[in-house]
């Protein structure tokens, strides 16, 4: 027996070598850590099992029955973060470029099966040259089978892709399909179509950085929801993503307790909104001073900025929020603003996270460009996610809430469960000046002094419309409140929301407007 285990130390001790030493040099040369290092910073220390180190490919030809490698490219198991059992794969550079075959897919479908059974998330760490030609068919048949497997896990428990390396082909669409992607500056690059690829088919001249790097996802495609400045900063944000987030969806999200005061009132928040509705502010300012402090992690933060989405605490609850961004084209709903806060709200929803929204917008963006790329598809996609979602919905109107933007932003009409409005909060059709010019033009037209007169107007309609009132008094707004005081309500009415039932009607699945 002695010689056995003997024997089985050896192969273990050949397995975490992976590629070997020389390509593990190469590896750390290059900026980037082993597979087994990220796992080691990513989970709680001492907490990561491996399963199937021993697993090889099968593949014979082109040589390949030559090149056999323990593990075959990828580490995968279970472990950890914050306490709470997580499943992760690891892909190994170091080995056949950390490239997919038969072996390598089936023991990343073994953990995000045995994650679905349990009910835990996983964590996929990407870091390959794609499909191994060699294997042909079989490895694109590999990379179907784990599609799949994100698609049934798909609301069931949180998916998470790190890309910490090249991704590209087929290999994206596991990570186009999990919650969240995270991608490392100058480091990790995504594309269907490499550069070479673009080159001979549209004669443009470009470099992967700028084709598929981290901040081309970050900024121009919305694809990476976080652009992280190193390999141990992009790890660093899958423990904090996490900590907000239920193990699957039959979980409430994790209460962290918190020493800030729960009915902290906050004198600076009337401050902030100017006296000119035209001027614009930042409504993270807002934010960060409503929720737990220090507990807002904003999710695409380079995208999209006209709408604010991400994760934060109220009294130690985790909550989502939503809101525009008056300091971003004065905060209009646009295409990307609303596919980037529709898909925030369905994974809310998905996993029992409370949204809180927060309201400044004065509608949808007009123009040729937005209409014949079809705004009003993907302006539905927020609308349809809002009116879908059943978890604890809280809204709050700080300013402006104009036309049918008031309606898709979680309003009362749409099973908004707790609707606020600060005093400052203006709900109606459209802007005062322009009611005026469709209500009064023709009583404008006729007037001797029409400059004075549609002064006049607007005065009118100001006064009348432009406060949350008339709203308030037909029961779509449930108060109006002192600024200072939104902390303690919402926190409030959470609680209150604490045992909510709210159910769609039984079908397989809607239609939304992809």
């Amino acid at each position: 027996m002695k010689e056995q285990i003997e024997g089985l130390r050896a192969l273990l001790d050949e397995a975490k070598l992976g590629g070997g030493p020389e390509r593990i040099e190469a590896q750390h040369h290059k900026g980037k850590l082993t597979a087994r290092e990220r796992i080691d910073l990513l989970l709680d220390s001492g907490t990561f099992h491996e399963m199937d180190m021993l697993v090889m490919h099968r593949s014979t030809d082109f040589g390949l029955g030559e090149q056999r490698v323990l593990g075959d490219g990828v580490v995968t198991g279970y472990g950890k973060i914050n306490g709470r059992l997580v499943f992760l794969f690891s892909q190994d550079f170091t080995t056949f470029g950390g490239s997919l075959s038969e072996a390598h897919g089936e023991k990343i479908c073994k953990i995000m099966d045995m994650a679905m059974k349990v009910g835990a998330p996983v964590i996929g760490l990407n870091d390959s040259g794609g499909a191994r030609v060699q294997e042909g068919v079989v490895s694109l048949g590999a990379y179907a089978n784990i599609f799949l497997r994100n698609t049934l896990a798909s609301g069931v428990v949180p998916q998470i892709s790190a890309i910490m390396g090249p991704c590209a082909g087929g290999a994206v669409y596991s990570p186009a399909i999990t919650d969240f992607t995270l991608m490392v500056k100058q480091t990790s690059y995504m594309f269907v179509t490499g550069p070479k690829v673009v080159k001979t088919v549209t004669h443009e001249d470009i470099t992967s950085e700028e084709l598929g790097g981290a901040m081309s996802h970050a900024t121009k495609s919305g694809v990476a929801h976080f652009a992280c400045d190193s390999e141990v900063h992009c790890l660093e944000c899958i423990r904090r993503l996490l900590s907000y987030c239920p193990q699957n969806n039959l979980e409430d999200p994790p209460f962290v307790s918190s020493d800030d005061p729960r009915d902290r009132f906050d004198e600076t928040l009337s401050e902030i909104i100017p006296d000119n509705p035209n001027k614009p502010y930042d409504i993270k300012d807002i934010v960060t001073r409503v929720v737990d402090r220090d507990s807002f992690l904003e999710v695409h933060a380079e995208w999209a900025q006209n709408i604010i989405v991400g994760f934060a605490r109220l009294g130690g609850h985790s909550v989502g929020i939503v809101a525009n961004q008056p300091a971003v084209l004065a905060g209009v709903l646009d295409i990307d603003s609303s596919r980037k806060g529709g898909r925030f709200v369905r994974f809310c929803d998905a996993f029992n996270i409370p949204i809180v929204t927060f309201v400044d917008v004065p509608g949808f963006l007009p123009g040729t460009d937005q209409e014949w790329r079809g705004i009003i598809a993907n302006g539905a996609k927020l609308l349809y996610a809002y009116c879908e979602a059943t978890v604890p919905k809280l809204t709050v109107i700080t300013r402006k809430a104009y036309g049918g933007a008031y309606d898709v932003m979680s309003s009362k009409h749409i099973r908004g469960d707790l609707n606020f409005a600060w005093p400052s909060a203006e709900i109606a059709v459209m802007g005062p000046k322009g009611a005026v010019e469709i209500i009064f033009a023709k009583e404008i037209k006729a007037s001797s002094e029409p400059e004075k007169m549609e002064t006049e107007k607007i005065v009118e309609y100001t006064d009348k419309f432009a406060n949350p009132y008339i709203a308030a008094a037909r029961g779509y707004i449930d108060e109006v409140v002192e600024p200072g005081a939104t902390r303690s309500r919402l926190i409030s009415g959470l609680e209150m929301l604490g045992t909510k039932i709210d159910r769609n009607p039984k079908k397989k699945h809607g239609n939304i407007p992809l």
